[in-house]
Order: structure tokens, then sequence, then C-alpha cells
């Protein structure tokens, strides 16, 4: 589980003698975290900053040192959380791609790895993948139009995975990431993290049974 902002990367009281840069690197850590689990009790409308202020154990001038606004935090916390998150799923994919041969059954193995590096991320910090996933949508649609270049990214993997070439395949590895979007949505915003992980294997098996509707990766060559 993700660690409170209070705790993450906290320094130590008095005269510690760190670099300017490193001080101002945990505070922005302990913010960005703070905005995020605030968000979790009370939405982004009613997440006020003295609540962050309170949770990052900062002050409010420190917070304005870093960031003009409430929104411009959310935005930095959102980036965090995707930079987080897509690092997890390149691992992923990057280690299966290691042992992958360009058989379908390496292409599903990839897969698998993706859809369990995807939902177990979310499911090991619920507070950031609520704030990308639930709370973007009362920000503005700036913060929108992000999360939908992030499920673009998304498709992206997917389509390179499963060997999509035309716009009919592309189209379906799109079709495939929005249903994914809407229902890990509805599980993180019921809180319902079993019901995430349950998630992948009838994902997987709907990728096999599309067979070459992703991609040519899929093509049974009988």
């Amino acid at each position: 589980m993700t660690e409170s902002a209070t705790s993450a990367r906290q320094l130590p009281r008095g005269r510690h003698g760190l670099p300017r840069e490193q001080v101002v690197a945990s505070q922005r850590e302990r913010i960005l975290i703070a905005m995020a689990d605030a968000m979790v009790e009370n939405g982004y409308v009613g997440t006020s900053v003295a609540a962050i202020l309170k949770r990052a154990g900062v002050s409010r001038e420190t917070f304005y040192e870093q960031f003009r606004s409430k929104e411009a935090c959310f935005e930095a916390a959102y980036e965090r959380a995707v930079q987080n998150l897509l690092g997890r799923i390149a691992d992923a994919s990057s280690d299966a791609a290691r042992h992958a041969e360009g058989s379908e059954l390496d292409s599903m193995a990839r897969m698998d790895r993706i859809f369990q590096a995807y939902l177990q991320h979310l499911v090991d910090d619920p507070a950031s993948a609520r704030l990308f996933l639930v709370e973007v949508y009362a920000v503005g649609s700036a913060a929108i139009s992000r999360r939908a270049q992030l499920q673009e990214l998304f498709v992206g993997l997917i389509a390179d995975v499963l060997g999509a070439k035309s716009d009919e395949q592309r189209f379906a590895c799109q079709t495939l990431a929005a249903a994914i979007s809407a229902m890990v949505t509805g599980r993180i915003a019921a809180d319902d993290l079993e019901g995430l992980l349950a998630l992948r294997a009838p994902l997987l098996n709907l990728v096999r049974r599309g067979g070459e509707l992703y991609g040519d990766a899929l093509t049974d060559p009988a």
C-alpha cells in the first residue's frame, strides 16, 4: 500500500544540513501524496488547501512556493500518479518481452503481465488511482484531456503487443482500453479492490477469444 504523506521521506527535525534541493523535493512529494489522500475522504471539490497542508505537514507558504493553486497541485499529483503507473506497466511489458518470441502464446503472456501490473498498481495505491480515474472529472477540461492522452498511451501499448496493424484492429484496441477504463473506474469509486484484481482473468480471456480482431499477433497459424 502507499505510504502516508506525513511519513513519506520525512525530514529529520532541527538542523539537518540537507541540501535545499532535497528539502524541496521531500516537501513536494509529501504535498502530492497528501493531495491524493485528502481527496479519498472529500473529493477534489471538497478538499481544501488547508487539508492538504495538515496531511503533508508543511506551511501554507511552502505550498504556494511550489504550486500557484490547488488545481496546479492536482495537475502535479496527477502527473506523478501517471508516471508511477506507466513505469510499472513498462517494466512488466519489458520483462515479458525479453522472454517473447512472437507467438500467440508469447503475446498473451505479455498481455497477462500488463494486466497484472496495471491492476495490482491500482490496488497498491488506491488514493492515486482515484485521483486520475475518478477525481479528474471534477477538475476541468484540461485534466480530462490529459486523462484521454493517458488512455491513448495504453491503447498504443496494447496495439503494439497484439500486433494491431489495420484501422479496424486499432479501433478494437481502443474499445478494449475504454472498457477496461470504465470497469476499473467503477471499482475504484466503489473501493472494490478485490473486484479490481478479479478483472484480470476475464479480460485476458476476452483478448484470447478476440484473436485477430485485436491484432495479427493473435492470428491462429492453423
